[in-house]
């Protein structure tokens, strides 16, 4: 069959049904660039409706980077050619996978498809995180894409130097295309204009739920998967409610994410005459009846500034669950979540959120979107890229390992061949893994795959998941390597030894080998019934006694009270807060290390008495805002004593404050070496409320009116009574040996 003619047929099948047709033209790439010229002109794509997305230059079409192609989310095209060539990576797949309209075609370039797996490319290197190299890292993502572009419907393969087809992209019947021409409902508040714009059923079927969010006290749910129009909808329903007047707050990971939310809403009032102002700069849209559309972060939205009157947050699944919680405080709130996507997963926020939401005073309305907007349902591209990128992965369903317990579930190493070889197996571990992190990407599948770092273990129910957990090894750096490090050069892969290094001033730090934990997750029928425990004591049984000699385990995360709770009952010990928060999660990062060897213990000891040590400097400055029960916990797990080294006019100064007229501003480097010590002891001196005032106020060193209010006194005068009465227990404990304490406190208590 002549290229140009399959074409054409590939085109004509996808406009007939409203699909998309994928076409693999496999081979050499200038043969390949050829060829797909040669397609689009015998699919009749007009040049302004085509984009090559490659590192070449120099075509007539649009063309964009591979690392650029995420701009082209929200936008569609009749074709897309993908160069896999070069620059190509699981993300870019991903991301252009949905861009081509239905009707159209997506044009991937591609290695011969025997050969591909042994081809390295910019992804490939990526992997090579020192102190591996090329040659250390797989080629199974290739060959589990190469399997599906062979096998699934609707994908055509050419081979373009022998100019033959392989397949010719034939599919079974399609369905029909759906419900196209949508009518609002009988009887709806929100402008017939909003319905109008509408593309389909399930659309006009969100908006009108939607409705619902004009009063306070409701919550609406939707839930969709990538293409089926959720953020257009929330944009009309924003544009509606400003237009009632209503101040709508929005927020996504980043504005780019809500775009299309402000787009649409901007577009509505404008329509209806109700458009006063749009500041793109400031991300705001003004009604003309006094209501807005404004955009903040999540950290800043979770604050609720202004008191908004409704809520509206899009890929509610990429943003962690402290700050959900923190929107059903809401007078009224809109979650919209991607079921399948790299964007996020809609069942992750299903499992960690859905429970505290139907626990608040919101009235929660459901809606799933299930009809594409630029597609017809069951498209061939969709499903093909669902099965590539594992987006649809899933864990085992619950009545499966709703029995499974510490006791009854089986260890496992997972080698990377063996996932590669099990789609049940590896679909269930990174169904898991998906569930575990609020936003994965499908590089995350490749690097599963292929990274030469990284460590799959897994505790299995009768042959299912139920607790799985991905170890990075980090360290054991040659000399060169520590020394660029230190001098401020970024080392892959190496995250604890990196901040150890760079930002602790640790030159030595990368020389133990560790490995990190980088995602663990329990299935959700069976959480918190200690598997994930168990998990992390088998991974510390095999690592201090295997043939590879492993220094320590280690973890970095978004630190939260529960969290660090957690890693200290596993044996893990704080070595670090970082000093910035994390812009997504809005969380100040914990460090932790739990040491197996001498060497490890060397490491661990030297950063946990620094930690200490430096405590109440960063907390009195970048960590000033700081959660106090994040702090509290910190410390706690912070398995290092703090030394007492405090002169006999020191305690007196403190006893006075505590027992007689004294005042701490007297000497508080004295009170904030008490507090640290009081805070790192395991059967604490103080309620957690006096924990939170030493923290609040003594190493924070926050106004006295802030402290009161946030813990709950009735005035600075009861917290400062307060301050003295925890300080009085403080130095009970640690001052009963001391002379010039017993003698300072008969003074007072006589």
């Amino acid at each position: 069959m002549h290229l140009r003619s399959l074409a054409a047929d590939l085109r004509a099948a996808a406009r007939d049904s409203n699909q998309r047709r994928l076409l693999v033209l496999a081979g050499g790439r200038d043969a390949g660039i050829d060829a797909a010229f040669d397609v689009l002109d015998g699919a009749d794509v007009p040049d302004d409706e085509a984009t090559f997305v490659t590192a070449r230059e120099g075509f007539r079409f649009e063309r964009v980077h591979p690392t650029h192609a995420g701009t082209l989310l929200g936008t569609t095209r009749t074709a897309v050619v993908c160069d896999a060539h070069e620059a190509f990576s699981p993300n870019v797949l991903g991301r252009l996978a949905g861009v081509v309209a239905g009707g159209g075609l997506f044009v991937l370039l591609a290695p011969p498809l025997d050969e591909w797996p042994e081809r390295d490319g910019a992804f490939e290197a990526s992997l090579a995180v020192p102190p591996f190299d090329a040659a250390d890292v797989g080629g199974r993502f290739r060959t589990h894409l190469a399997a599906t572009l062979r096998t699934h419907p609707g994908v055509a393969v050419v081979d373009v130097d022998a100019g033959t087809v392989e397949r010719d992209g034939a599919t079974d019947a399609p369905p029909a295309r759906g419900d196209r021409s949508p009518s609002p409902p009988r009887r709806h508040d929100f402008p017939r204009a909003a319905y109008d714009a509408c593309l389909t059923a399930d659309q006009s079927r969100t908006l009108a739920a939607l409705e619902r969010l004009r009063d306070p006290g409701a919550a609406v749910v939707v839930e969709a998967d990538r293409g089926r129009g959720k953020s257009s909808a929330a944009g009309l329903a924003a544009g509606c409610l400003a237009a009632g007047e209503r101040d709508v707050l929005v927020t996504a990971p980043s504005y780019g994410n809500a775009r299309e939310v402000f787009a649409r809403a901007t577009d509505l009032l404008a329509e209806t005459g109700s458009l006063a102002d749009h500041d793109e700069a400031a991300h705001v849209v003004r009604a003309s009846g006094g209501g807005r559309v404004r955009f903040a972060d999540p950290p800043t939205a979770a604050t609720l500034p202004d008191d908004p009157d409704v809520v509206l947050v899009d890929e509610a699944a990429a943003i962690p669950v402290r700050l959900l919680a923190a929107f059903a405080d809401a007078p009224a709130a809109g979650f919209f979540t991607t079921v399948h996507g790299y964007e996020g997963t809609g069942r992750g926020f299903a499992v960690r959120f859905r429970d505290r939401l139907d626990e608040s005073d919101l009235s929660v309305t459901d809606v799933r979107m299930d009809e594409p907007i630029r597609y017809a349902r069951g498209d061939p591209v969709e499903t093909w890229a669902f099965r590539a990128l594992l987006l649809d992965a899933r864990p085992a369903v619950d009545p499966l390992v709703a029995d499974a317990t510490p006791e009854s579930a089986a260890y496992r190493v997972l080698s990377q061949d063996e996932l590669a070889d099990d789609d049940h197996l590896l679909r269930e571990v990174f169904g898991l893994l998906v569930l575990a992190h609020y936003r994965t990407e499908p590089d995350d599948l490749g690097r599963l795959l292929d990274a030469p770092n990284l460590e799959c273990r897994a505790l299995t129910h009768e042959g299912h998941v139920v607790s799985v957990a991905l170890l990075a090894r980090e360290g054991g750096l040659d000399r060169e390597t520590r020394r660029a490090m230190y001098e401020g050069a970024r080392v892959k892969g190496n995250m604890l030894p990196d901040v150890f290094t760079s930002q602790l001033r640790d030159e030595d730090a990368a020389v133990p080998v560790g490995y990190r934990v980088m995602r663990i997750a329990t299935h959700h029928a069976v959480r918190s019934s200690g598997l994930g425990s168990r998990l992390l004591s088998e991974i510390r049984a095999e690592k201090a006694d295997g043939a590879e000699a492993v220094d320590y385990l280690g973890v970095g995360y978004g630190a939260t009270p529960e969290l660090l709770s957690f890693w200290d009952d596993n044996g893990y010990s704080t070595v670090h807060l970082s000093t910035t928060r994390n812009d997504t999660s809005g969380e100040y990062s914990a460090l932790m290390l739990d040491p197996l060897t001498p060497a490890g213990r060397r490491l661990h000891d030297r950063h946990a008495d620094w930690f200490l040590d430096r405590l109440p400097g960063v907390l009195s400055d970048p960590l000033r805002d700081a959660d106090p029960d994040v702090v509290r916990a910190a410390v706690r797990a912070c398995d290092a004593a703090p030394p007492l080294e405090l002169a006999d006019r020191e305690w007196r100064v403190v006893v006075g404050a505590s027992f007689g007229p004294g005042m701490y501003t007297t000497a508080p480097d004295a009170f904030r070496t008490l507090a640290r010590r009081a805070l790192n002891d395991d059967d604490p001196p103080c309620s957690p409320r006096a924990e939170r005032l030493l923290v609040g106020k003594v190493l924070q060193g926050r106004p006295w009116p802030a402290v009161a209010d946030e813990l709950g006194y009735h005035s600075p005068r009861n917290a400062m009574k307060a301050l003295g009465d925890a300080y009085a227990d403080v130095v009970k404990r640690y001052g009963a040996d001391v002379d010039a304490v017993a003698t300072e406190r008969a003074r007072f208590e006589e």
